[in-house]
C-alpha cells in the first residue's frame, strides 16, 4: 500500500536534531529522509515549514513569513511544503509579510499553511490570521493547526486547544482545516470537532515521540491505545484522520505499525492515502503524473 506522510518537519531546529540523536535515533536528514519514506512505502510527505534564527530560538518571534523548509539546500522531489506562518511579524508589519508569504502559495509543492497555536500566543480565531484564510482560500490550500500539547516550555496551551478550532471552522465554511496531532492529549474534544464540522479533519502524528522499541511498548498498552481509538471510535470519522509521523520525532514504518492498529484495516487506505489526497488535491494530481 501507497502511504501519504502527511505531516513531517524538514527544518534546522535544534529540539528536532537533539530528539533525532537521543531519543527517535535517526538520521535527520535528506538522506534520512529518503531512506526512511523508501522503506516504508511513503511515496510522499508535507513538511511543515518552521525556521529559528538561532539555535533553540523557536518559537521564535522574529522569523520571517513564510517560514521555511531549511534542513538542507535541497529537498527530496516527494517533499509537499506547508509553509509556517509567524503572526507576531504579522502584527509588527502586515503589508509586507503577506506580500512574501503570498509569492510562496502559487509554488506547485505548496499544499498548505501552518499555523502554530500554542506556540505563538494568539488563538486560530484571532483576527491577525484573517488575511492569511483568506489568502488560503484564494489559492484552494488547506489551513493546518498545531494542537495539543507544545514540544516547548515557552508555549501557552490555553491558544493550542483544539476547540478553538471549531469556531474558527464555522467562520470559514469553505476551507479545510487539519487539527495536528490530534489535539492530544484533547482527543475527545479533537473528535468532536472532527464529527460537528464538515471541513475540519484531524492528522496522527506526535502522539508518541520514541524510538522503534518504545513505540513497539505502547503498541502493547492497552491503556494507552483505547485511550486514542475510543476518540476515532466515538467520531465515526476515518475519512477524515490523515496519517502522520511528526519525523524526526519518530521513525516512519514504526509510527505507521502503530497507527496502523489504532485504525481498524477497513479504513487504511482513508487514513494512510486517500484522505490526503482529498485535503490536499495538488499532491494527488503530482503522483498521478508520476504514474
Amino acid at each position: 500500500m501507497n502511504i501519504i506522510d502527511a505531516h513531517i518537519h524538514y527544518s534546522d531546529i535544534e529540539s528536532f536534531r537533539q530528539t533525532a540523536e537521543e531519543i527517535s535515533f535517526l538520521d535527520y536528514s535528506k538522506k534520512g529522509l529518503v531512506k526512511e519514506c523508501k522503506k516504508a512505502n511513503v511515496t510522499a510527505a508535507v513538511g511543515m515549514g518552521l525556521t529559528e534564527r538561532e539555535k533553540w530560538g523557536f518559537p521564535d518571534y522574529r522569523s520571517t513569513n513564510p517560514m521555511g523548509l531549511d534542513l538542507e539546500p535541497t529537498k527530496p522531489d516527494f517533499l509537499f511544503e506547508c509553509p509556517g506562518i509567524n503572526p507576531v511579524m504579522l502584527e509588527n508589519d502586515p503589508r509586507k509579510e503577506l506580500e512574501n508569504i503570498e509569492k510562496e502559495l502559487s509554488r506547485p509543492d505548496v499544499v498548505g499553511m501552518k499555523v502554530y497555536a500554542g506556540y505563538y500566543h494568539y488563538y486560530v480565531f484571532d483576527k491577525i490570521y484573517d488575511p492569511v484564510y483568506r489568502l488560503a482560500m484564494e489559492y484552494d490550500l488547506a489551513v493546518i493547526i498545531h494542537s495539543g500539547a507544545t514540544y516547548s516550555d515557552r508555549g501557552l496551551l490555553k491558544y493550542s486547544h483544539p476547540l478553538t478550532v471549531d469556531e474558527l471552522s464555522y467562520k470559514y465554511r469553505k476551507l479545510n482545516f487539519v487539527i495536528c496531532h490530534m489535539g492530544d492529549p484533547w482527543v475527545m474534544d479533537t473528535a468532536v470537532t472532527v464529527a460537528k464540522n464538515p471541513n475540519v479533519y484531524a492528522d496522527l502524528s506526535g502522539l508518541v515521540v520514541a524510538d522503534e522499541v518504545k513505540i513497539g511498548e505502547v503498541r502493547k498498552n492497552n491503556s494507552a491505545m483505547e485511550r486514542i481509538s475510543s476518540a476515532l471510535v466515538y467520531s465515526e470519522s476515518y475519512h477524515k484522520y490523515l496519517f502522520g509521523s511528526d519525523w524526526p520525532l519518530a521513525k516512519i514504518k514504526p509510527y505507521i505499525d502503530f497507527v496502523g492498529d489504532l485504525v481498524p484495516q477497513r479504513y487504511h487506505k482513508d487514513v494512510f492515502y486517500n484522505n490526503a489526497c482529498n485535503v490536499f488535491p495538488k499532491i494527488e494530481s503530482a503522483l498521478q503524473k508520476v504514474e
